[in-house]
């Protein structure tokens, strides 16, 4: 059973939780988040979660992204990187975004989170990427342009490029997708991803 530390809407500590309860009575935890992005920012990678994922299955996110266990720091969170992608990534690689804090209330979830987000820069080619299928059932790159066109309301749909995995075997993905596609993260949590990146390549 996964324990994570529980906070109140101040982030000040107040105990530890199962994951389970943490998103049955809606407290506040600790995340881990990493967009990874190509030379310069051209290009903003995603992942296609896994259709057998409890949370949200099909729906493109955050690159790499995890909750960060009580015993934890966002420095261990580095470890969804490569759980989920098969990319090996120092910590000291990662460019720090901040502390982002945002809810999603899906049905029975209250996903209340405080994300240690951090941005990677890096040239990486589509055989790097070695996924874990069960949570991951493919990879994608948009333009960062449109990505910011997208989501800040100049364009409807956006164009993804990449691959998926089914049962090992890999298919390209070349398609326009709506935010429909995504995982509902807040407006203000893609604002905030968006002018971060923005003032690092301005």
């Amino acid at each position: 059973m996964e324990m994570l530390k529980i906070f109140n809407d101040v982030r000040k500590e107040i105990g530890v939780a199962s994951r389970d309860e943490v998103h049955r009575l809606g407290y506040w935890h600790e995340t881990f988040h990493c967009w990874i992005v190509s030379p310069g920012a051209e290009y903003i990678y995603l992942q296609l979660r896994s259709k057998t994922k409890k949370d949200y299955p099909n729906l493109l996110d955050i690159t790499a992204a995890g909750h960060l266990l009580a015993d934890e720091t966002a420095e261990d969170g580095v470890r969804e990187i490569k759980e989920e992608l098969g990319i090996d990534v120092p910590f000291e690689k990662l460019i720090p975004l901040g502390i982002i804090g945002y809810s999603m209330i899906q049905g029975d979830l209250i996903d209340k989170e405080f994300a240690n987000v951090f941005l990677y820069e890096a040239e990486i080619d589509w055989d790097d990427f070695v996924l874990q299928e069960e949570e991951v059932a493919g990879i994608v790159r948009v333009k960062f342009e449109d990505f910011c066109d997208f989501w800040m309301g100049e364009a409807e749909w956006i164009r993804i490029e990449g691959f998926k995995t089914v049962s090992g075997n890999r298919f390209a993905v070349d398609r326009v997708v709506s935010k429909d596609c995504f995982v509902p993260h807040d407006q203000n949590y893609f604002e905030k991803i968006i002018a971060s990146i923005q003032l690092l390549y301005n």
